[in-house]
Order: structure tokens, then sequence, then C-alpha cells
């Protein structure tokens, strides 16, 4: 029997290395979802948001081709039990903490002075998922002051609500992902003649 010692650490190895995996794994179409329907509540658009993929079980497949070893098949059998719960875990962000409602509440409140700005073209959507005064000429002199607040007020909202979303799923470290994560869905969902910047920096009409 010692000549299956090594295959036996091998497959627990390998099945304790890819739950690990699954646990940190930064849960992309979570995200893509979650941002979808926090910018759905502060725009109140009424386009839906793309579907998201389901995630490859591709644990299963390291495992699931028969083979001569009982050894490997007893191992998947333990991975296929624990890898759905993990999964599980990870399939839907976390956005219903208070912290996260206010947020959203205080942007959906916000909107309505923005949108004429960015509908002037004045505001644009940056790269990374905030909003910037792109041409203050296209403001009235005696609003400026008052789009300005608007703009850092709602900036401020932004990094607030990512932070929040990163801390209330356990992962601080994913602040930047899901920051990331936002800016796509911003410009996705954003309306046609509204400016946005690409990964370069420049400005674009949508």
């Amino acid at each position: 029997m010692s000549r299956y010692l090594p295959l036996k650490l091998a497959a627990l190895t390998l099945a304790l290395s890819a739950c690990v995996t699954i646990n940190v794994y930064f849960p992309a179409a979570a995200a893509e979802k979650a941002a979808d329907k926090i910018i759905e509540d502060v725009w109140g658009q009424q386009q839906s948001a793309p579907s998201s993929q389901s995630q490859d079980k591709q644990t299963s497949a390291v495992f699931g081709s028969p083979g001569p070893s009982v050894l490997l098949a007893a191992a998947g059998s333990v991975l296929d039990l624990l890898v759905p719960t993990a999964n599980a875990q990870s399939a839907d962000l976390n956005v219903a903490t208070p912290a996260v409602r206010q947020l959203t509440q205080s942007m959906e409140a916000r909107h309505p002075q923005l949108k004429k700005y960015y509908d002037a073209g004045a505001v644009g959507l940056t790269r990374d998922g905030l909003v910037e005064v792109r041409d203050q000429n296209l403001i009235p002199l005696p609003e400026r002051n008052a789009a300005r607040k608007l703009v850092s007020d709602e900036n401020a909202d932004r990094a607030n609500l990512y932070r929040e979303i990163a801390s209330a799923n356990g992962h601080p470290e994913w602040e930047a992902d899901i920051r990331s994560t936002f800016a796509e869905r911003w410009v996705s969902k954003a309306s046609a003649g509204w400016y946005y910047q690409d990964k370069n920096g420049a400005w674009k009409r949508k």
C-alpha cells in the first residue's frame, strides 16, 4: 500500500489548492451583476444588463475522467462536495449593507442634477470609475461652482462605494477590481451622447 501514498498526498494537495484558489479568486461575473444593479438604481436605466455567464466548473474536469485509481475518484468526490460550497459563497457579492444602500441613495438623489451635465457633454465618465468636468465652458457661469461640488460629492460616494463593497464581502484587496468593473459598467450603461474616457484617458462620445 505504501506505493499509493504519494498519489494520495498529491490528490489531497490538489483538492486543497483548488479550494483555496476558488475562495480567493475575484468573482468578476458577480461583480458585474452587482455593478449593474447599483447603476440601474442610481441612473434608473431601463435597459437590461447583459446576462452574466455561468461559471465554468473546471475543477470537475480534473477528476472527471475515469482512471484506474480509486484514490483519484475519491478525491474527486470530496472536491465535488467542497467546490459547490465555495462557489455558492462567491456566487453573488453582498451589496445590501446599510452603507452601500446609503451611498446608492445619495448618488440616486444627485443624479438628476448631474444628468444635464452628462447630456451637455460638460461632465464625463473617467476610466477609473469616477466623473470629471470635461468642459466647464458648457456649464453656465453661475452654475459652475455647484457643478464642481456635484462632481466632488459624486466621486466621494463612488470611492466609498467601491471600498465598502470590497470590505462588506471580506476582501478589501478587491477594491481595485471592483472599481475597474464599475468603470466598465458605467460606460456600458451610459446614454448615447455621453462622454467617457477610453483606456488611454482620451475623451470619446458614446
